[in-house]
């Protein structure tokens, strides 16, 4: 199943590159999800070379279909990388996995930063969902496509949350 996520920021791409990159903020909001822990955030690089985010979390079993959640145990472990290349331009690009530990679902794709005629930037995740559960893989792969979406889009809010009110120093969010 295709699945096109498109997130846009009132900020320029400087500025939201500086933002993904940021290990705190990469915990943040991934703790901003439905209901979840963090188990690992890391992000190794810089900007200005690329640099690479993982985020491994725990979520609860009710993002999915009751007919799968036998076969996935009490919670879901949600293992997340993005891969981001260093800048061309005023653009940026990047792949992404994501995997659901113990469920047959993962997620591939390209995730792209570029500017908006308004001074602002516009993040675009582009991929396919796969799911491989006999007789329910269809199902599956649409309500694995919702919650990456939804989670997608929970992040993006926490990014213009993020840069609409920045941390100060020794801040913890």
């Amino acid at each position: 199943m295709h699945l096109t996520v498109e997130l846009t920021y009132a900020a320029d791409a400087d500025a939201v590159v500086a933002m993904l990159a940021d290990e705190s903020f990469i915990r943040w909001r991934a703790m901003r999800g439905p209901g979840g822990r963090v188990e690992q955030a890391d992000v190794t690089g810089s900007p200005a070379e690329g640099f690479t985010i993982a985020v491994r979390r725990t979520l609860p079993t009710d993002l999915i279909p009751a007919q799968v959640r036998p076969f996935v145990g009490d919670h879901l472990e949600v293992r997340q990388a993005e891969v981001w290349e260093a800048p061309s331009g005023d653009r940026r690009t990047g792949t992404i996995a994501l995997e659901i530990a113990g469920a047959p679902v993962r997620v591939t794709g390209t995730v792209r930063l570029e500017p908006t005629a308004d001074g602002g930037t516009r993040q675009v995740y582009d991929g396919e969902v796969r799911a491989t559960v006999p007789l329910f893989g269809a199902a599956v792969a649409e309500a694995a496509a919702r919650a990456v979406r939804s989670t997608l889009e929970a992040e993006g809010a926490a990014g213009q949350e993020w840069l609409s009110a920045p941390p100060t120093a020794g801040e913890d969010r």
